[in-house]
């Protein structure tokens, strides 16, 4: 006897129901969690379906490639050791993250007794870490009209840390057309590299300059540094040259004359010894 349209619909749906709940299923609350560093964070492992009593449960790092067992015969193993533990079912728990454990996660079940015996879910761990005390570098006195250059450097945050340059504790905008104060100012910002350089400084330009590192995690910053503008004295330098070829004139000119009084001529002594 023919089954019916609506018979079979009604077939695959109660043997798809049979076969799910004879199956191992995982899921997590999120696939891709964040912590801070030397902060706690809950790697969600969930058992959805199954009917094994006694499943095995097993957690893997996976970082550049290579799988390391976290999780394995009932035991917290690896670089998590004393720092992760289990919590009921299969969740991992890291109790101090550092930021070696950012990494991909893989919590592995195995139910024998299902028809479906293995589920695997992949969570991706991203630990992130404050900036340090950025290194700031600060010219401490520059000519008015001449170009400077401002670094600023961290190596430690992550994500990647981008830079604020502050003026007298006022930040500096990176478009100076967008401030009334930096107007007229001649500068170029890049909050990526943490540069900022003047093509030619004002005498306005003179302050206390510091640099402020920060990523997701937090911020830190270095300490200010007095940059000085001063005018060149055009007058003073072309009275500096002047003297100074008048002094080299007066020497060659007593040299010549020496010479030609005889002082610098050697006499020869004779007779008998």
């Amino acid at each position: 006897m023919a089954l019916t349209p609506l018979a079979c619909v009604l077939l695959l749906l109660s043997m798809q129901c049979y076969i799910s709940t004879l199956a191992v299923i995982l899921k997590t609350a999120n696939e891709k969690p964040w912590v801070n560093e030397f902060e706690s964070v809950e790697l969600s492992c969930m058992i959805e379906s199954i009917t094994t009593s006694h499943p095995r449960i097993e957690w893997k790092k996976i970082k550049n490639g290579e799988p390391s067992y976290v999780y394995f015969e009932k035991e917290i193993a690896g670089d998590l050791e004393k720092r992760a533990k289990i919590r009921e079912p299969a969740t991992l728990v890291i109790l101090n993250a550092t930021r070696s454990d950012t990494a991909d996660y893989r919590c592995e079940v195995t139910a024998p007794s299902d028809l479906k015996s293995f589920d695997e879910i992949l969570i991706s761990l991203v630990v992130r870490v404050k900036p340090v005390v950025p290194r700031c570098s600060v010219p401490k006195s520059v000519p008015v009209g001449k170009p400077a250059e401002l670094h600023c450097v961290e190596d430690e945050g992550y994500p990647k840390s981008q830079y604020q340059w502050f003026r007298n504790k006022e930040e500096i905008p990176e478009d100076p057309k967008t401030s009334p104060k930096f107007l007229n100012s001649t500068y170029t910002l890049n909050g990526e590299m943490g540069t900022l350089k003047f093509s030619a400084v004002r005498k306005e330009d003179a302050g206390d300059y510091y640099c402020r590192a920060r990523n997701e995690a937090g911020f830190s910053e270095c300490g200010p540094q007095l940059m000085e503008v001063y005018d060149i004295n055009i007058a003073g330098i072309i009275l500096g040259v002047v003297v100074v070829v008048t002094v080299l004139l007066c020497i060659t000119v007593g040299i010549f004359c020496a010479y030609k009084r005889g002082y610098f001529t050697s006499q020869k002594q004779t007779g008998n010894k």
